[in-house]
């Protein structure tokens, strides 16, 4: 009887593992086929430069109006929700990659709210430049690995090739 039950509690679990897995996967699903209705919110919100509710009041300074401001925020937070949930279902070695088009919208999304300045999208670049560089480097190493993985190359064994093949310059130029 104890080795039956053993046979049977890693079938639960793996079928345990199996609708845990189709739970998630299907609010990945209902995720991503509803975000793009989130751009028709703004619709509900007043034309005027002022929003006032029982909670709150918002004044839209640089938009001059509540419905623009938040196309235009609603515009930088859709496509930032969809690169955080493909980020976090990218089963691809160069996942990392997608941490740059987050970054950029995380910047702009936030400068858009604490700034409300007209320079929305033209700085931000230099914010950005960082982000990128350490992104690029570790994603170009990860290939690299994963490249010499592949191809079968022991780097050890290039470099002694190397030095083995080394000619003088002259003979290079001959």
């Amino acid at each position: 009887m104890t080795e039956s039950k053993k046979e049977i509690q890693p079938q639960l679990l793996s079928k345990r593992k199996k609708s845990k897995y189709l739970a998630l996967t299907n609010i990945v699903v209902i995720l991503i086929a509803t975000i793009p209705f989130l751009f028709y919110i703004n619709d509900i919100f007043p034309d005027g430069a002022i929003w006032e509710n029982s909670f709150f009041t918002y004044q839209s300074k640089y938009y001059e109006s509540v419905n623009v401001f938040v196309w235009v925020l609603l515009g930088k937070l859709i496509p930032l929700s969809l690169f955080i949930v493909w980020f976090f279902t990218c089963k691809h070695w160069w996942y990392l990659v997608i941490l740059i088009p987050i970054a950029l919208y995380s910047f702009q999304l936030t400068f858009i709210i604490l700034e409300d300045s007209e320079y929305i999208d033209s700085e931000h670049f230099y914010y950005l430049t960082p982000v990128v560089i350490i992104v690029l480097s570790i994603v170009y190493s990860i290939r690299t690995k994963v490249f010499d993985k592949i191809h079968n190359i022991d780097l050890s064994e290039l470099d002694a090739l190397k030095k083995s093949n080394k000619k003088s310059w002259w003979n290079r130029l001959r």
